[in-house]
């Protein structure tokens, strides 16, 4: 018997099915090795080499894969076939005590049964410059993480975290913050006229925008105030109008790439509405599932039998005019493009959309997404008709006029791979005019415009510009993105991220005293070292100790010269109801909040809002449907995975412990009966709480927690 190695038990039972009896295929269930959360686990004497443990959770699995692997003729590693998936491969090796004589690594793009019995006709050794590279990696984010959260601690509030990506994410929020609050608007106007053929009617009136004065043309700021439009609209109204030309062509828009990670994350921002790591999740299924290649890609590279395919299925399904750009192909523009990967796509273009058997709606929606963008990559440019008219004004017909007038409009006249992926390309016709015909004015219309300040980075918007300045990799980004969202250092307001005034104060106290943890140019500069490790043309034990010796050297000075920041501990001018005692306003993980001075004798705390104001559990107007007692309150979960969603409670907690998701004046919906699970929202919820969030814990004393890791 041939074992068979992977990740997670659906990768598992996907390729079960294309194999005979003679394979047997287990699961990891993810990484069975890794740094130990409770300390350092780096020996920086010894050429700092990590020192690896087998966590509490991986033991079970690592102890029944050993079993198996011992009467196994021959053991198959079959891991992603990126950084992280080597690695994986690389501490199954150590952990298993597997024979390197008798164990095969095999990778492949797409779970098909092709696909694997094709990798299983090529197995290679294990690539020990990509274990490298995702190891310099993972001991450099160790060393960031482990030895920069502690000063933040001692600085700034207790059980914060800094990280070497997370942080320059977090500048990137904190700047463009900075530059929202500085910015000052600027006055600027626009002129429009409304015109008409001399014998039209109001169905023929059109608009046209003013271009040109006197030969020069306009820029935004050129009509800086009301008294030049008014100036410029006087003259206008007193004018002749005249067409001087019409200029008509015809313009390609061609189709884009295939996604890639990052482009995949953005487009199911804006079109889905899905998070960066919600997208991931669901892509991951698809891939485990052999229904989509894999997922964590910088490469738009598409194999020849997937081209070969869609241009046959343009072919029958659309027919010849739609199929004949086929095949095309594109180059990686990113630089930091790693490893022999393809872009995102089906592994089988025939299962479209409506006849793909995948039930779950969020999978269903970014595999379509994904199945249009591979299509529509093949497709032939749409063809849109562009029209410009020119439009002369002057106190006479003059082939030469002071004022200068453009009206645009476009249609579509093939729609080519739009017909796929759906753009909105506004159609606008313009008026049957001719040169020299007059027209007759309308109306002028002067417009007041402001300047407007550059937007908060959305999900989309921020994963393209990690992208553009090479911070983090394809894997990194969605986890980059969840963290900063966990640590309370920036929340979401109206889809925009914005910085807390706890993630503005570690983002304050790493740029001025660790300028190169957040420096745009050295994170991209290390994954450029990352890449020359992958490449086998660096040394990663060099790489770090370049980092580290500097690194450490400076924390220790900034620990004996950096004072506490001055945003805790301020007077409020209340006493505290519980000892008598000043209460004051202190800086924590989650923001200000209100404490009584007398801690640790006293825990009383309560939260504040933004404005400083008390804030606590709000009252629905409902007695507890339990006790009977106390009353329906609206709490916040400050942990786990519900952090910061609403849930309803008991006033009385923790005597009453009620608590639902399910807003309890709200009609309940029916939901089908299960197979004997308890569906119970009360018997399965039991929110964890943590001081000081006053709304979930009422100032009660919670038991200890273990200390959450230090890392990104």
């Amino acid at each position: 018997m041939n074992l068979i190695i992977v990740e997670s038990p659906t990768k598992a039972k996907t390729i079960s099915k294309f194999l005979g009896k003679e394979y047997h295929v287990e699961s990891s269930y993810g990484h069975i090795r890794d740094l130990p959360k409770s300390q350092f686990g780096i020996d920086v004497e010894n050429n700092f080499e990590p020192k690896y443990i087998i966590p509490t959770k991986s033991r079970k699995a690592v102890t029944a894969l050993k079993k198996i692997a011992a009467k196994s003729d021959e053991v198959i590693l079959a891991t992603d076939e990126d950084r992280e998936g080597e690695a994986i491969a690389w501490h199954l090796l150590a952990a298993l005590d597997l024979d390197v004589k008798k164990t095969k690594r095999i990778v492949f793009h797409e779970i098909t049964k092709t696909a694997i019995e094709e990798a299983l006709k090529n197995p290679r050794m294990l690539d020990e410059r990509l274990v490298d590279a995702q190891q310099a990696r993972r001991v450099l984010d160790r060393i960031v993480g482990y030895k920069l959260s502690p000063f933040l601690w001692k600085k700034v509030a207790k059980r914060l975290s800094a990280g070497r990506v997370q942080s320059v994410a977090l500048r990137l929020i904190v700047d463009r913050e900075h530059e929202i609050r500085k910015f000052k608007p600027e006055e600027y106007w626009s002129i429009n006229a409304l015109l008409k053929p001399e014998q039209g009617n109001e169905n023929d009136v059109f608009e046209s925008t003013l271009a040109k004065i006197n030969g020069e043309t306009l820029d935004k700021f050129h009509i800086k105030n009301g008294e030049s439009a008014q100036s410029i609209k006087t003259e206008l109204e007193h004018c002749k109008y005249t067409v001087q030309e019409i200029k008509e062509r015809e313009a390609s828009k061609n189709p884009l790439p295939p996604f890639i990670t990052s482009t995949l994350q953005q487009e199911s921002a804006k079109r889905l509405g899905y998070s960066a790591k919600k997208t991931m999740l669901l892509a991951q299924r698809l891939y485990e599932s052999g229904r989509i290649t894999y997922m964590r890609t910088d490469s738009v590279n598409l194999s020849a039998e997937s081209l070969t395919a869609t241009k046959a299925w343009l072919r029958s399904e659309l027919g010849e005019q739609y199929a004949g750009s086929a095949p095309r192909v594109f180059k990686s523009k990113s630089k930091l493009a790693q490893e022999a990967h393809e872009a995102i796509r089906p592994t089988r273009v025939t299962e479209t959309p409506k006849e793909t058997t995948i039930t779950d709606a969020g999978e269903k929606k970014v595999y379509t997404l994904i199945w249009e963008r591979l299509v529509a990559s093949q497709m032939p440019p749409a063809k849109i008709a562009t029209t410009t008219i020119e439009i002369g004004a002057d106190k006479e017909t003059s082939n030469n006029p002071k004022y200068l007038l453009k009206t645009s409009g476009q249609r579509i006249i093939f729609d080519g791979y739009l017909k796929i992926w759906k753009q909105k390309i506004a159609e606008k016709e313009v008026p049957k005019l001719t040169n020299a015909d007059s027209l007759h004015l309308v109306e002028i219309q002067p417009s007041q415009h402001f300047t407007e300040p550059p937007p908060r980075y959305s999900e989309a918007t921020l994963i393209k510009t990690l992208e553009e300045h090479s911070i983090g990799r394809p894997s990194t980004y969605a986890p980059t993105i969840s963290v900063i969202q966990v640590r309370n250092y920036v929340e979401k307001e109206q889809g925009r991220f914005k910085p807390t005034e706890i993630g503005e104060a570690v983002n304050e106290i790493l740029t001025e005293h660790f300028p190169t943890i957040v420096d745009i140019d050295f994170t991209a500069k290390v994954e450029d070292e990352f890449d020359m490790i992958a490449n086998g043309k660096g040394d990663w034990h060099k790489v770090i100790e370049a980092f580290y010796t500097p690194f450490i050297e400076l924390l220790e000075k900034k620990y004996e010269t950096v004072e506490k920041s001055k945003i805790a501990d301020v007077e409020t001018g209340e006493l505290c109801e519980k000892c008598g005692k000043p209460m004051i306003i202190k800086f924590g993980r989650f923001g200000k909040f209100m404490a009584c001075s007398g801690f640790p004798e006293c825990k009383n705390a309560k939260n504040i809002g933004k404005d400083g104001e008390q804030q606590g559990p709000k009252e629905i107007g409902m007695k507890c449907p339990d006790c009977k007692e106390g009353k329906v309150v609206i709490r916040r979960v400050s942990k786990g995975r519900a952090r910061g969603k609403h849930f309803w409670g008991c006033s009385k907690y923790p005597d009453c412990k009620y608590a639902s998701w399910d807003d309890p004046t709200k009609p309940k919906e029916e939901k089908p009966a299960s197979s004997g699970k308890n569906n119970s929202t009360k018997a399965k919820l039991q929110p964890k709480t943590d001081q000081p969030l006053a709304d979930a814990t009422d100032g009660k004393k919670e038991p200890k927690k273990k200390e959450e890791s230090k890392e990104e």
